[in-house]
């Protein structure tokens, strides 16, 4: 698989992961989508080892999903910023200490955009303690899933499988 193959699956996969953070955007299914285009694309037995990976781990996502309460977004105060910056934490906690920061780093990242929306600390951990009990565990979850496998298809091809 060429150069410009490869940054195609690597831009569907980042659609992917701006996907799960917006609601009615299937990311989960682009980034599973991307995994299995790369998969026909270039197979080997260790493709095919991160495409079964890939389909388990966001099966597991869905199945944790399905055991957290629903979401209740509407009055939980979450707006567009709020998920932006959620987002970019995220990766950004990803990036500084692989696959754990990812955690820290969504929830730092939601409670910076309250915490500048707000002023205060107190009222800044109180929203993101409101917004987490609403949504942000499901999201979480499907958010850290997404870059998992975002992680392990980067690392594939950096190894040359």
């Amino acid at each position: 698989m060429g150069v410009p193959e490869l940054l195609l699956v690597g831009l569907v996969l980042l659609l992917g992961l701006c996907g799960v953070l917006v609601p009615g955007v299937p990311g989960p299914w682009l980034v599973w989508a991307a995994v299995l285009w790369w998969a026909l694309q270039a197979p080997s037995p260790v493709v095919w080892g991160v495409l079964v990976g890939s389909t388990a781990l966001l099966l597991l996502s869905r199945l944790i999903r399905w055991q957290l309460p629903p979401r209740r977004v509407r009055g939980s105060g979450v707006t567009r910023r709020m998920v932006v910056w959620a987002g970019l934490g995220s990766v950004l906690g990803f990036v500084v200490v692989p696959v754990v920061g990812a955690v820290p780093g969504f929830i730092g990242g939601m409670y910076a955009s309250e915490r500048l929306r707000l002023g205060g600390r107190g009222e800044a951990v109180a929203s993101t303690r409101t917004v987490m009990r609403a949504m942000g565990t499901s999201v979480l979850v499907e958010f850290f899933a997404c870059l998992l496998i975002a992680g392990v298809w980067l690392a594939a091809v950096v190894r040359g499988w």
